[in-house]
């Protein structure tokens, strides 16, 4: 509806914001359908875009609707039955849970990041809770044992929810401190398919995600648009997220001014870009 967010005074609805309705049917589409390494960076990039000029939205990756008996909340989807399994820090970290947990952490920063103006989670989904929600029913013969959102899981220490958890935490603590939501629409930089890469530039915060299923970049060229010296801000991969800590958070990485590459911007970094994960870089 176009004049929904309009005011009521140029005959609109006079809405404050609306729904990216279309970002979590495509996350939900591509997790049953499509292989990870078919997922089309260009059409994933556009879904997050594609939104009237100066009319605020809502992004979320998933709602109430994937919670529901019947259907899968995106961990589910990603990890299933082995989320009974091997969510425990006192077992083997297996690829499904690996893969699992990185996807989980890189979705919802792409959507808080690019998405809209805000952002919604379901409670519990945020730390991929493992059960459906479903409420007393002739169907269920009316018991509530489903009718809960179990929040204790984040709080033992033995199980790797904490660790989702932990990242949506501080991803929102960074929104807190840049106000990236508020600052106006993201620009994107890089969408390369074949290199799986989404770059992105929003309120003087670098966002770089790696989709690629294997392939971990060295030295990658990602252009921006102020020269100087970046640090991570956020790393899927540290240690504190269950990660590989691969990246170290203490280096500085300074801009080569130099436009002979093809990438955006007068100036670019050399970044090193594991697989499946995402990073936020911002200027000292």
């Amino acid at each position: 509806m176009p004049t929904l967010c309009r005011p009521v005074s140029e005959g609109g609805y006079g809405f404050d914001y609306r729904l990216a309705m279309a970002i979590p049917d495509l996350w939900i589409k591509l997790l049953k359908e499509v292989p990870d390494q078919d997922w089309d960076i260009g059409l994933i990039v556009h879904t997050h875009e594609n939104r009237r000029h100066m009319e605020k939205t809502i992004s979320y990756t998933e709602s109430h609707d994937q919670a529901l008996v019947g259907d899968k909340s995106i961990a589910f989807w990603l990890m299933d039955a082995e989320m009974y399994k091997h969510m425990s820090v006192l077992s083997p970290r297996t690829l499904v849970i690996s893969r699992g947990m990185s996807l989980h952490m890189m979705l919802r920063l792409l959507t808080i990041g690019l998405g809209g103006e805000g952002y919604l989670t379901f409670m519990g989904n945020e730390f991929g809770h493992p059960e459906w929600l479903d409420f007393p029913r002739e169907g269920n013969g009316e018991s509530y044992h489903y009718a809960r959102r179990q929040m204790n899981l984040i709080s033992d220490e033995t199980l790797r929810y904490r660790f989702l958890y932990r990242f949506e935490q501080d991803m929102l603590k960074l929104e807190e401190e840049s106000n990236f939501l508020s600052s106006g629409a993201a620009y994107v930089t890089l969408k390369h398919n074949s290199d799986k890469l989404v770059v992105f530039e929003r309120a003087g915060l670098i966002f770089v995600l790696n989709f690629h299923i294997s392939n971990s970049y060295t030295d990658y060229p990602v252009g921006v648009s102020m020269p100087g010296a970046y640090t991570v801000a956020l790393c899927s991969d540290d240690v504190i997220y269950d990660g590989f800590a691969r990246i170290a958070s203490d280096i500085h990485y300074p801009t080569t001014e130099d436009r002979s590459d093809w990438h955006f911007g007068d100036c670019f970094l050399k970044l090193y870009i594991p697989a499946r994960v995402c990073i936020v870089l911002k200027r000292t």
